[in-house]
């Protein structure tokens, strides 16, 4: 068993993690966050439930907290295939930055939503971008959004993604962001 203590992440994200009554990292994030922390790929495939979200959202937060976002420009992105996904990735954003001495800023890009909230958003600049494929490239082709920022991209749940017929977005996405950058794809198959 590997204590989160044990992997490297800051002491306000230990903190923010002790808070939700986590102390003991399951298997998936033992092994990608210290990865995730030194800048590297990371490809992660474990079972529902097995904390893949925590897995990438802690290091993500940390390696995030020095830097500033500019408008339109994310410094990181999250391609999740359904609203309700994208929704928990963000909510837990939310619940472990909320203790860095530099808050992090968000936006969620989901259909169903208004494109007027998500350009405010947008136009503060955010450091964390959660975002379905579609809405991403609706707000993108309005011109209101660059990827040239990102520094992190991660896709969740990529099996689904692939399943759901996203490719042909997922290939116009990548193309977007630079091709120099920390990719992390998560899969539960």
């Amino acid at each position: 068993m590997t204590e989160f203590t044990e992997l490297g992440l800051s002491a306000a994200t230990l903190k923010a993690v002790a808070e939700t009554g986590y102390t003991t990292a399951t298997p998936i994030q033992a092994e990608a966050i210290p990865v995730a922390l030194q800048g590297r790929d990371v490809l992660g495939i474990a079972q529902t439930g097995t904390g893949k979200t925590a897995a990438f959202t802690l290091p993500m937060i940390d390696r995030l907290a020095a830097g500033r976002s500019k408008a339109r420009m994310p410094r990181s992105l999250v391609i999740a295939p359904t609203r309700e996904l994208a929704d928990q990735v963000a909510s837990s954003f939310e619940k472990y930055a909320k203790g860095q001495k530099q808050k992090l800023t968000w936006a969620l890009l989901i259909g169903g939503v208004s494109f007027g909230d998500q350009e405010a958003k947008l136009d503060r600049g955010v450091d964390v971008l959660v975002a379905t494929p579609g809405r991403l490239l609706d707000h993108f082709e309005r011109g209101k959004l660059l990827l040239t920022g990102v520094q992190i991209m991660v896709v969740d749940e990529a099996d689904r993604m692939l399943d759901m017929g996203f490719i042909p977005d997922l290939e116009r996405i990548f193309k977007l962001t630079p091709a120099k950058k920390q990719t992390l794809f998560f899969s539960a198959t």
